[in-house]
Parts: C-alpha cells; structure tokens; sequence
C-alpha cells in the first residue's frame, strides 16, 4: 500500500493526541510510557501515512500544523469510536453466551417454566439453557442456581425465593387407612416419604412438635421432591413439602394437611449467583426474584 494510503495505527492516534496537548515529544512519552525517540518515530510514520507535517516547532515547543488542526478532531473521532466499539463487542459478547441456569426440578415444573415465555418475549436477545443436574466433573460452573439450603454462601450473592413454609401433605385415603392422623404424635405411624438431600426436614418437624428423636414407622425416599408430591397424591405415605409447591392440590381436596400440621423451615430456596454477575445474567436474576416474591405473595 503507498505509503499516503496506510492507515494510522490507533499508538500512534493516541500520541498525536498527547502531543497537541502538552506541547512536546518528551512530555507525550512521559504520559505514554514510551521514550522520546520512539514517540519521535510514531509521529514521523504518522505524518509519512497522512502525507503531510501535522507539527511544527515554536519557541515554546510544538504546535500543530493547519494539516495538524484538521486531522486532529478525526483522529480523536477515530479512537473514541474504537473504544465504543469495543465496548460494543463485550456487551454482545455477554449477552449472546448462553446463561447456564441450574434448579431444583422441582422449581422448573411447578413455578419458573409456566412464567419464562414471558422473559423470553422481552428479552429475545438472552438464551438460557436450563439444567436440573451438574456432575461433579462439568467444565463449566452455573451463571444462575436456584438453590436448596439456609441461604448462607458467603462467597455469592443470594437472594431468597420461597418455601420457608412447609407443611405435612397426605391423601384423604391414606389418611383412612391408616386411621388418620389428629396431632403430631400420630405421624410415627406413617410412611414418610422423604427427599434424600433434605433429612433436615423431618428433624425439624419432630423438634418444633415436641416429638424430638421420634422415628416414622417406614421411610421411603426420593431424588425429587415432584415424585413425592405424586406419591403423596397417590396414597403411599406423607411427605413434608413446601406449601408453595401444593397449592393445585390442597385447592382441589387430592392433599390435605391433616391437624394443620406446619412448620417455618430453616432451609428454603435461593438464587445464587456470583458477587458481580454479567448484566444479562443479573436482568435474568432480578426478574426471577420478582416473580418469586409475587408467587409468594399471591400464596
């Protein structure tokens, strides 16, 4: 390429700049980190690529040439659009990667998946890819986790989403056939069925009943607190279930919550994410959060 058609380097842009303020070479290497020499060398080659002299030398330093006068504007354009670019480009960047959420299964089919066509209609610029497993070797870690737990980890931000509520669910036919159940005490004839990640549950149940060390007459567990709602439904035993997550069938008499038998959990579910999310993924997490309290609140 002729040399009066070689594009400018964005150093040597930026030197230009520096040396029309200050007024010279020493002062621009100075601010750049560069030496004077090679300050000295980046405007030559700048002014061999424009074709003209952009400075010329006063008894105060140097100053610009009326060549000089007219590029200058262009080339502070030049390297202002160039960082909006860039700038650009990691929005882009942020927002096209998928978000990676994972969640208890059974947030996904009793709560959040009815309520994402809604977030996906305005924000159609967003993929989420969805996930109920991680195993312990995956490459890459959650953006979003809607987790089970007391809501301490430290190390994220975490905001509360619901199922502190929890309630003592059965089947009016099971409560038949085993005789029923009018206080607390009588649930050690039941068949528990029991989420294996949430003994917690029934430890805490007994302790706020006053039945502490209190053992059900069978257990039965689970990976997933949806086949315990099911199995409740159907008449295999009681589950401890956050009220939030039976509201269809408390309304429509296939569970019922025998003696009012209730407790506030310790351990409910959070969304977790990192201390600084990306902003696609904090939009996501702040829509998330408003849609449980409004769930909450409508319970």
């Amino acid at each position: 390429m002729p040399p009066a058609q070689r594009l400018p380097t964005t150093t040597s842009l930026q030197l230009l700049l520096a040396v029309a303020e200050r007024g010279s070479t020493a002062a621009a290497a100075r601010a750049s980190n560069l030496t004077q020499s090679a300050v000295s060398k980046r405007l030559k080659a700048l002014e061999n690529a424009v074709g003209m002299a952009l400075f010329r030398r006063t008894g105060r330093g140097l100053a610009l040439t009326h060549a000089g006068e007219v590029y200058l504007p262009y080339a502070r354009a030049a390297l202002e659009q160039m960082a909006v670019g860039k700038v650009r480009v990691r929005e882009s960047a942020a927002t096209r990667r998928p978000i990676r959420l994972h969640m208890q299964a059974i947030l996904g089919e009793r709560w959040l998946l009815d309520r994402f066509p809604a977030f996906a209609q305005r924000h159609p610029e967003t993929d989420v890819q969805f996930t109920n497993f991680i195993s312990e070797d995956a490459a890459e870690a959650p953006d979003i986790d809607l987790r089970y737990g007391n809501g301490d980890w430290a190390d994220s931000r975490v905001d509360y989403l619901m199922g502190k509520r929890v309630a003592l669910v059965a089947s009016p036919g099971y409560l038949a056939r085993i005789g029923g159940i009018s206080a607390a005490r009588d649930v050690q004839r039941a068949t528990l069925l029991q989420h294996f990640q949430m003994p917690g549950l029934w430890a805490e149940f007994t302790e706020a009943h006053g039945l502490r060390g209190a053992v059900p007459a069978h257990t039965v567990r689970y990976g997933y607190m949806s086949l315990i709602v099911r199995s409740a439904c159907a008449g295999l035993g009681v589950g401890l279930v956050a009220t939030c997550f039976v509201r269809e069938e408390l309304a429509n008499g296939s569970l019922v919550v025998p003696a009012g038998l209730e407790i506030d959990s310790s351990s409910a579910y959070y969304i977790v994410r990192a201390k600084e999310p990306a902003p696609g993924v904090e939009t996501l997490c702040r829509w998330i959060v408003a849609e449980a309290r409004g769930f909450e609140k409508a319970g």
